[in-house]
């Protein structure tokens, strides 16, 4: 048995000076969740709707283009967003066959009914694709917003999608709430739309939009008197470009003005695009939209090749640089609405870790003096495991990267208790070993032999729970779980191994006819 001691406390040496080297220095290693450290937590939910009809709308405008190319005249192809309907409507009900062989290329749809003149048809979107559009909507969305967070520079933030479409973040030690929300928040559906002017603007105020066309306005900033006003622009709705093709979007400085723009950079099929788009409409004005809003409509002066464009907008150098971020991590899918913003000041944070401290140290103060008290010199060997314990917890949450949260100190409280459970189980069997006779090395043993199966049956089922905890839980919830995951595991090894070892180290040292326990 002794022998075993030629192993074991090299292990235990490894193991310990391991969690200390992890785990030191503290403050750099450990980090401090969102209750702790303050910063913001938002809750988000996002529009699905939106996503589903713009989809049905790309695919409208898909369905047009099939048929057109197909040599049909089409009198129209409108989506309807209510029902999730397309009306197709043709000029000769001769060319039906043609039409419903190019929409029999779209599985999505289903046949609803067919207009009594012969002319119209009506397809449906299908449920199942309804439901895929709203689920991919919001995995994007969510993969959009954490590389936003990502190049905002954010150490240890909360990604992650609570229910069926609203997502969580938190950002811990965020101070400019309001730039952080507007960088998150911003759908940025980045479009390229030629100028309507063959119509004239005012009639379209007064009301006579033209089909097909659409009325956008552009912001603008009297930098003397700081009024704001609208500038109205009359757009033909067709989108000629947009963000999915941008592999770049950085700030530059314009070198006349040294004002501040954000320069794109398209892939291959973009730049043929743009290209293509300014070779066919030179002298003519294209507006760069982003969510509804023109930023600027310079006149195409020539052919544009190399895939390059700029956005220029009397932008700030912060503006213009979460502009670009925004830009590279991409489009939101669809809108987000703000459902909860909470920020959690740096003061709240420091007065949680100062109550959290103190219950830890008048916590395991009282629960030394007692197990010192009570168990006697055991008890000091207990004391000792429990130390270690907590030294690797640190050591493992350094090495996972997890940060501490108010939930968290909590688990450390609870591990600390768990793990004087294990030892007060140990020394009460041991009790009862010593009492019917036995001498004190064949009291251990049983005593270790006969608690064990208690000690990891108690722990297996608490780590059981804890599992569950971070698999369904959220936030705070996890921040609990990891802890008491952790805890477990370390006072399994300090409570069972440890103190074993302390007691067989002490007793190859020391004869014992009498334990101190």
């Amino acid at each position: 048995m002794y022998r075993d001691l030629k192993w074991k406390i090299p292990l235990i040496l490894a193991v310990v000076l391991g969690a200390v080297w992890l785990a030191y220095p503290l403050k750099e290693k450990i980090s401090l969740g969102l209750d702790l450290q303050g910063g913001m937590h938002l809750l988000l939910e996002v529009k699905v709707e939106k996503a589903v009809e713009a989809s049905l709308e790309r695919l409208a405008d898909d369905i047009k283009r099939g048929i057109t190319d197909e040599d049909v005249e089409v009198d129209r192809v409108k989506a309807t967003y209510e029902d999730r309907r397309v009306n197709v409507r043709m000029v000769d009900k001769l060319d039906l066959p043609s039409v419903k062989k190019v929409l029999e290329g779209y599985p999505s749809f289903s046949f609803v009914s067919e207009d009594e003149d012969g002319l119209g048809m009506v397809y449906q979107l299908s449920s199942d694709q309804v439901k895929q559009i709203e689920q991919n909507a919001v995995s994007q969305g969510l993969e959009t917003i954490r590389n936003r967070v990502d190049q905002f520079g954010v150490s240890e933030p909360t990604i992650q999608v609570q229910g069926e479409k609203r997502i969580l973040v938190q950002l811990p030690g965020v101070k400019d709430t309001e730039r952080a929300i507007n960088l998150i928040g911003k759908t940025a559906r980045l479009e390229f739309k030629l100028l309507d002017e063959e119509n004239n603007l005012q009639q379209a105020l007064s009301g006579n939009v033209p089909e097909g066309s659409e009325i956008l306005y552009q912001r603008v900033e009297n930098k003397e008197t700081g009024e704001v006003t609208k500038e109205p622009f009359l757009l033909k709705k067709r989108t000629v470009l947009t963000g999915e093709t941008l592999t770049g979007a950085e700030i530059r400085f314009d070198t006349d003005f040294n004002e501040p723009y954000v320069a794109l950079n398209f892939n291959s099929v973009g730049a043929m695009i743009f290209q293509q788009v300014t070779r066919e409409n030179i002298k003519k004005r294209l507006a760069i939209v982003l969510d509804s809003n023109v930023y600027s409509a310079p006149v195409i002066q020539d052919e544009i090749p190399g895939g390059r464009a700029q956005i220029t907008g009397r932008f700030t150098s912060t503006e213009a640089r979460d502009l670009a971020i925004i830009l590279r991590a991409g489009a939101l899918p669809a809108p987000v609405v703000i459902l909860e913003n909470r920020t959690v000041g740096p003061s709240l944070g420091k007065d949680s870790i100062e109550k959290g401290i103190t219950s830890i140290i008048y916590g395991g103060l009282l629960v030394v003096v007692f197990i010192a008290i009570y168990y006697k010199l055991s008890g000091i060997i207990a004391v000792t495991a429990l130390s270690l314990n907590i030294v690797l917890l640190a050591g493992a949450l350094a090495y996972f990267g997890a940060a501490l949260t108010l939930p968290g100190i909590a688990g450390i409280i609870l591990t600390v208790g768990m793990a004087i459970d294990a030892n007060v189980l140990v020394f009460e069997r041991i009790r009862e070993e010593v009492r019917i006779g036995k001498t004190v090395r064949a009291a251990i043993d049983a005593g270790f032999s006969k608690a064990f199966r208690t000690i990891v049956d108690a722990n297996i089922t608490t780590f059981i729970a804890a599992v569950v905890l971070f698999q369904f839980g959220t936030g705070p919830i996890k921040g609990f779980a990891i802890t008491l995951c952790i805890g477990i595991a370390a006072s399994m090894f300090t409570a069972v191994f440890v103190s074993r070892a302390i007691f067989d180290g002490t007793m190859s040292q020391v004869k014992l006819d009498k334990l101190s326990i």
